[in-house]
């Protein structure tokens, strides 16, 4: 493996434009912003990319566009999950071709798979690339489908290149079982944004974070003042990153995101594809508070 898998990770909107369709232009730059502001990978095609509302093949040139401007910078971790194994597979292994770094797969949604199933699925995944891959645990957001400790340890363990998993649960508990039941070198990363310091703390490897959209260098500070072992700024970092998570209820996530990256200048990117309305002259107002009271603005 090229790049060590470790550190902060956005997970990088998708700029539209008006008639819907993807912003390469404004994607190629909210890229180069999130390298230059120290992010250590990049994870596109994920829920803050609004993954859900994309095709196949615009999934692809994401990772098309995310390879090609990173440049080897950091190291590029798109989603490939669906509901099906074989459009995972399918996606798995475009990533490697076009010199994905790992990939992530968000556990399949709508259907209600078994442990067992998910640990098929997991490992037919993993038997069509050699790049590392990683599980995406999300069970708001996926019908309460969940991975089970027992279920990560297995695949951990008779698996190769099941690598890691990014955890939003939001049970700092479970990811610390996860870490500690693991192999040597199995990466978990913390994907409550919330929770980045106390993950760090119990030895996960990093954190995927939409919030580093709007602060990443909130973000990558509490990663470094851990690794410095100044946990007293460490602390007082996630402080102050913590009420930028507020931005995911603002709207359809990620609508607040998007508006908040908007108001700091970061890029024009304030639109969702449908049904995800427009933001409201309220909801403007409420991430202006938000960004505020983090010290962004």
């Amino acid at each position: 493996m090229a790049k060590a898998l470790r550190g902060i990770i956005p997970a990088v909107i998708t700029p539209f434009t008006p008639d819907d369709r993807v912003d390469e232009p404004a994607f190629r730059k909210v890229v180069n912003f999130l390298i230059d502001q120290g992010v250590h990978g990049l994870f596109p095609a994920g829920t803050g990319g609004e993954f859900s509302t994309l095709s196949v093949e615009e999934k692809k040139r994401l990772m098309d566009l995310t390879v090609r401007e990173a440049a080897g910078r950091v190291f590029v971790m798109p989603n490939v999950g669906a509901i099906t194994t074989a459009e995972s597979v399918e996606l798995a292994r475009y990533a490697e071709a076009v010199g994905c770094d790992a990939v992530s797969a968000v556990t399949p949604f709508f259907l209600k798979p078994s442990q067992e199933e998910l640990f098929e699925h997991y490992r037919a995944i993993c038997a069509a690339v050699k790049i590392p891959v990683l599980a995406y645990n999300i069970p708001e957001r996926t019908g309460g489908v969940a991975l089970s400790v027992a279920t990560v340890a297995r695949l951990a363990r008779e698996v190769p290149n099941f690598s890691g998993i990014k955890d939003s649960t939001g049970d700092l508990t479970a990811a610390a079982e996860i870490v500690r039941v693991s192999p040597s070198g199995f990466r978990v990363f913390m994907g409550r944004d919330t929770l980045i310091f106390g993950a760090l703390l119990y030895g996960c490897a990093g954190a995927v974070a939409a919030t580093a959209n709007v602060a990443p260098a909130l973000a990558v500070g509490i990663h470094d003042a851990v690794a410095a072992g100044d946990l007293p700024r460490a602390r007082a970092l996630q402080a102050r990153l913590a009420p930028v998570r507020r931005l995911f209820g603002i709207g359809s996530h990620p609508l607040g995101l998007k508006e908040a990256m908007v108001q700091l200048g970061t890029i024009e990117c304030g639109r969702c594809r449908r049904p995800t309305l427009d933001i409201t002259p309220a909801q403007k107002e409420e991430v202006a508070a938000v960004l505020r009271e983090a010290g962004l603005r």
